[in-house]
């Protein structure tokens, strides 16, 4: 996350960038190239067979510059343009749109070639762009709203061009959002009579629900992944069309924030089921949003607190003194409570699945980290997602043993309404332990993760 909005571009009227800051400081100055530098050395030293390429970096604007955009509904009336970045005017958000004479649009591409080339002298490589994260949501945070024609419109006549021209290498991948509408933006952008489509090498989608339930994200989605990869197919798009999974973690705050181990591995576990079922779904990679955050899930300067597998708890490092818990560039302050996990000692956390010797040092290594390692260990860039289905039930169920009547496999932490069901053979755990009520439906019984007692019908409404 970041502390504050800020962009390379301020001055109002430099539809040329000669004043965009080629040395994009604020960047370096806080540390992020050091980090990646660091972290693309680190990924060519060990992984050796991947050298040519290193870390692959994806970069994702959420607002041009206010003096580019059209007033927001927060705006002044009369405004020429939007006072900030955050908030977004609606269907879109550049002034003139995105047409074929918008200087707005052309310079706001520019500004994207002239980033790439600021990192790129700085010795990181983008490997991939996308026009807009999350269009279709005008957000409170920093934000920039498309829609699928809108989009269509920049790639076609801005972005698109420029980037072949300065950056062919850069791949573009369309919309950035969640997957409940990623069908109608491949329709819209991807069609061969669009002319955007000759400049998308891929779909980058998000993870979350579309409504703000958050305990269904990840939880929906699968079936729209399919019905995308069938959508590719039928429109005759490339086999090597990438979808890359750009965004996730969960909301709000994190699991040792919340201080209920249940609720940390329930998150992990989540992840893994999301990641497992877009790769099987047709999808060629995952994007963890944060891979450090505090202890509360920031610092957000619009207090959005988020989990990430790593924490930094600088305070219960061995030997700290004087080290506050609440950093000063953390605005959010604590809208969930104190931190629960704050709570225990370093033994009781490592009973916990958070290893000692890095709360030592200051980190809380949470249970969505092992997920994240093992998956990005074992699944390497190259691979190929092998389908399969594991049918044993003529031999037994795996969660239920012999004579047991039971199902097996613990709580069913899943049942909720609003989740997507998918139907498998039968394996024998409380997941698929459901009852024929007497209203026709099948009806799922369990808790949600915060332990609440939940019951889910499906089938005919109730």
């Amino acid at each position: 996350f970041c502390v504050a909005s800020y962009n390379f571009a301020d001055t109002d009227g430099d539809f040329q960038l000669e004043h965009f800051d080629n040395e994009v400081q604020h960047d370096q100055d806080c540390g992020m190239i050091e980090m990646m530098v660091k972290a693309d050395n680190i990924s060519r030293t060990e992984w050796p067979s991947e050298e040519d390429h290193g870390l692959r970096m994806m970069v994702s604007p959420w607002s041009p510059p206010p003096w580019m955009k059209a007033p927001t509904p927060d705006d002044d009336k009369g405004a020429e343009h939007a006072a900030e970045m955050t908030g977004s005017a609606t269907p879109s958000c550049l002034r003139e749109g995105t047409g074929k004479s918008s200087k707005y649009a052309e310079t706001w591409a520019l500004f994207f070639t002239k980033f790439i080339t600021a990192y790129k002298k700085l010795g990181i490589n983008m490997f991939a762009v996308t026009p807009q994260n999350e269009p279709e949501f005008p957000a409170p945070w920093d934000a920039c709203a498309y829609t699928p024609k809108v989009e269509n419109d920049f790639i076609a006549h801005h972005l698109g061009p420029l980037l072949r021209k300065t950056h062919p290498e850069v791949k573009i991948l369309m919309f950035d959002h969640n997957k409940d509408h990623v069908s109608t933006w491949g329709k819209a952008i991807l069609n061969q009579s669009s002319p955007a489509s000759a400049y998308v090498d891929g779909t980058a989608i998000h993870w979350y629900a579309g409504g703000m339930d958050r305990l269904l994200d990840g939880a929906v989605g699968s079936a729209n992944m399919h019905r995308f990869v069938s959508k590719l197919r039928s429109m005759n798009v490339s086999d090597d069309h990438l979808i890359l999974g750009s965004e996730a973690c969960h909301c709000p705050t994190t699991g040792y924030a919340g201080g209920d181990v249940g609720v940390a591995w329930a998150r992990a576990e989540r992840y893994a089921h999301a990641i497992l079922s877009d790769l099987a779904a047709g999808s060629n990679g995952w994007i963890e949003w944060n891979m450090l955050l505090d202890a509360i899930g920031g610092p957000n300067h619009l207090g959005n607190l988020c989990d990430s597998p790593l924490l930094a708890v600088p305070y219960r490092a061995k030997g700290a003194q004087g080290v506050p818990k609440t950093q000063k560039w953390e605005h959010a302050g604590h809208p969930f409570g104190l931190p629960v996990g704050d709570n225990f000692t370093r033994d009781e956390l490592d009973a916990r699945g958070n290893p000692a010797a890095f709360v030592d040092k200051g980190v809380i290594i949470q249970p969505i980290y092992f997920y994240m390692g093992h998956i990005s260990r074992h699944v390497r860039p190259g691979s190929r997602a092998v389908h399969a289905l594991v049918d044993i039930s003529s031999k037994g169920r795996t969660f239920r043993r012999v004579g047991h009547v039971g199902a097996g496999g613990g709580v069913n932490d899943n049942a909720r309404v609003g989740m997507e069901v998918t139907l498998w053979p039968c394996e024998g755990s409380t997941r698929q332990s459901w009852k024929l009520n007497g209203k026709g439906q099948l009806q799922v019984s369990g808790h949600d993760w915060l332990g609440k007692p939940t019951t889910s019908c499906i089938g005919k409404s109730a």
